[in-house]
């Protein structure tokens, strides 16, 4: 990572830096560059640091069954009532592998870039905690389904749309993995309860290499991978449901110097809480390091109402989780069409091939698809993309409207999502349709109605009363007059009833 840290004090009343607001230290402002590194002003003669953050990512795969058992996945389901046999670890139960999970994981994995393994392997990662009843987890720790990936993503240049650059973090691995059960903690009975109707539902866990510097780059990185994963299918991501789940490993050295000692910041729901928690942490280690003082090996949680980072647990001792080979889980063969077995019942194997031809588009080939086809600018398709079901609403307008894709952009961007973000709406829960805001578009094409007496429509619309552009109009009397004799006599009632008006402004 290319990035540079400089201290910067803040004195008195401070602003923060660019897209970050208010620093929670109250001491550094802070921003990344183009170049990746971040260059906040700052007292010369201090020593630069570099920042250094990996991530890892857990995205609940989007089945209609657990990775190793029948039991349903669905969210918000009475506490313990989709758990079967196995996944209480009842003994004498046996895993069986959920097919959709295989697939969903070679998916994501090509989606990234990835070698895919043919031969994967399964583990048992051994630990002790209440919602694991097992006492170990079934992962990959020795030969992932997918590895040595890359993502590309995009990121503002000082908070501006017009200035974009793309940058690439690569992908150590994709590992299939069982979730863990959920612990209650009832503070005011001083007892914990546990939920283990998420126990065993299928995981991948997303592997980033430490290429990242700052919590805007780690936050656009991760919204990239949540609209790969929403595209695909393979996982739903909804953060506030728990299906995408971030871990942030953050470290800061002197250039030429080794890495630092990292710090994790676990279960992050939150791609604004992401960035936010990778920035504190960075700030708090460089302040904790030029006060002398040392960065523990420790596991931290980000507090979004205090906006900073807590200790949850030390790891200067490394936790034995004794792996060892999963004995009840044969070796995961996958084919390509060069090794796939003669006459065999393809019900039976997965193809790599045939999931590889028939991958969607991704993301980054959609927003290039909304530039040549609409002629709108990149950034304008990078934010159609990132915002939730706003490229649908923007093409369906366009098809329903006779004004230029070029001209409904701007009304898109600049006054429905305003007003969306304003309300703290999605594009599904918006009282406009895009049927309504193309037949506003369409008065104000074909000159019925001023741009000013649109944006009156459209205020009237985010009511929600039922009506239509043209009963709004009607009723508020805003239509052009396009009859010159109508507008004449109109001006020449004006005048009859201003006469004192009239003779002061005439000559002599």
């Amino acid at each position: 990572c290319g990035g540079v840290w400089r201290r910067a004090w803040q004195r008195g009343a401070g602003g923060p830096g660019p897209g970050h607001g208010s620093s929670p230290r109250g001491q550094r402002a802070v921003a990344c560059n183009a170049k990746g590194g971040v260059v906040p002003a700052g007292k010369s003669g201090i020593a630069p640091w570099i920042p250094v953050v990996g991530l890892e990512i857990h995205a609940q795969i989007s089945s209609k069954s657990k990775l190793f058992s029948g039991s349903q996945v669905q969210f918000a389901a009475p506490p313990n009532s989709l758990v079967s046999f196995f996944d209480a670890s009842l003994p004498g139960t046996l895993p069986v592998l959920n097919r959709r999970c295989v697939e969903a994981a070679v998916m994501t994995g090509l989606a990234l870039n990835c070698s895919i393994n043919k031969k994967s392997l399964f583990d048992r990662k051994h630990y002790f905690y209440a919602d694991l009843p097992a006492g170990y987890q079934i992962t990959q720790q020795r030969v992932p389904i997918a590895v040595n990936g890359s993502l590309s993503y995009s990121l503002c240049i000082d908070n501006k749309m017009s200035q974009m650059v793309t940058k690439t973090v690569r992908i150590k691995q994709i590992q299939l993995e069982q979730d863990s059960g959920k612990s209650l903690h009832d503070d005011t009975r001083s007892q914990t309860l546990v939920d283990l109707n998420r126990a065993g539902v299928g995981l991948m866990e997303v592997v980033m290499e430490p290429d990242m510097c700052c919590g805007e780059e780690a936050a656009a990185a991760v919204r990239e991978l949540q609209l790969i994963l929403q595209t695909l299918g393979s996982s739903q991501a909804v953060m506030a449901e728990g299906q995408l789940r971030v871990d942030a490993n953050v470290s800061v050295h002197h250039p030429g110097e080794p890495y630092g000692v990292r710090t994790e910041v676990k279960n992050i729901n939150s791609i604004r809480f992401l960035a936010k928690a990778v920035d504190y942490e960075i700030q708090r280690q460089i302040e904790e390091l030029e006060n002398g003082g040392t960065i523990l090996n420790e596991t931290r949680a980000f507090d979004s109402k205090l906006g900073c980072t807590v200790p949850m647990r030390d790891k200067e001792g490394k936790q034995d989780y004794r792996f060892m080979p999963e004995p009840n889980l044969p070796p995961l063969i996958l084919y390509d069409a060069k090794s796939l077995p003669a006459n065999v019942n393809h019900q039976q194997v997965i193809n790599i091939d045939w999931i590889h031809e028939r991958l969607p588009d991704l993301p980054s080939v959609k927003r290039e698809k909304l530039v040549e086809q609409y002629g709108i600018l990149p950034e304008h398709g990078f934010t159609l993309l990132n915002e939730d079901g706003l490229a649908e609403f923007f093409e369906s307008v366009v098809k329903q409207t006779q004004m230029k894709p070029k001209k409904v952009i701007g009304w898109i961007l600049n006054d429905l999502l305003s007003y969306l973000k304003e309300h703290s709406l999605t594009v599904k829960e918006s009282p406009v349709s895009s049927f309504l805001l193309a037949d506003l578009l369409n008065l104000l094409e074909k000159k019925e109605i001023s741009s000013t007496a649109a944006k009156q429509v459209l205020a009237e619309l985010w009511k929600g009363e039922g009506k239509t552009p043209l009963e709004i109009v009607k009723e508020q009397k805003l239509e052009l007059l396009q009859d010159q004799k109508e507008l004449e006599q109109i001006c020449q009632a004006v005048i009859d009833g201003q006469e004192n008006e009239v003779i002061m402004m005439v000559p002599g």
